[in-house]
C-alpha cells in the first residue's frame, strides 16, 4: 500500500477498509486481518494499524472480540457508507464545485462526464465477467 501524504497514515489505512467493505470483499461479520498481519502486509507500525482499528471501531464499521480477532459489524456496510458520504459531501464536494468554477464546467457537462464514465465502467465491469 502506498500512502500520500494528504491524510494521517491511519486515516488513509481506514478508507481501504472502507473501500474493501463497499466492494464487498468484507462482509458483515467476516473476521478482517490481525493488527500484527496488517502492519506486516503494509509495512506500516502495529500501533499505527491499532489506532484505524480503534478508530473504526469508534465509527461502528468494526467490531473487536476479545482473543479471537476484529470482525466487520453488522451494519458495517451502512456505517461506511454513511462515513464516506459525509466526508465526500464535507471535503471532496466542495472542492470538486470550485474547480467547476474555475473552470466553467456546467452541472450538464458534468452530469455527461459521469454518464460517460458509468458506461466505461459498466462496461469494463462485462470484461471482468
Amino acid at each position: 500500500m502506498e500512502f500520500g501524504e494528504s491524510n494521517a497514515i491511519y486515516l488513509q489505512i481506514a478508507d481501504h477498509f472502507c473501500e474493501n467493505i463497499m466492494l464487498r470483499k468484507w462482509n458483515a461479520g467476516d473476521r478482517i486481518p490481525s493488527v500484527r498481519e496488517m502492519a506486516v502486509s503494509i509495512e506500516v507500525n502495529p500501533n499505527t494499524v491499532l489506532r484505524t482499528y480503534n478508530y473504526l471501531q469508534e465509527k461502528g464499521i468494526i467490531y473487536n472480540k476479545r482473543g479471537i480477532g476484529y470482525f466487520v459489524s453488522d451494519d458495517g456496510l451502512g456505517k461506511t457508507l454513511q462515513l464516506r458520504k459525509e466526508d465526500f459531501i464535507g471535503h471532496d464536494l466542495p472542492k470538486l464545485f470550485k474547480a467547476m468554477s474555475l473552470l466553467k464546467i456546467t452541472l450538464n457537462e458534468l452530469q455527461e462526464y459521469y454518464r460517460e464514465f458509468s458506461d466505461g465502467k459498466t462496461a469494463d465491469e462485462e470484461k471482468t465477467k
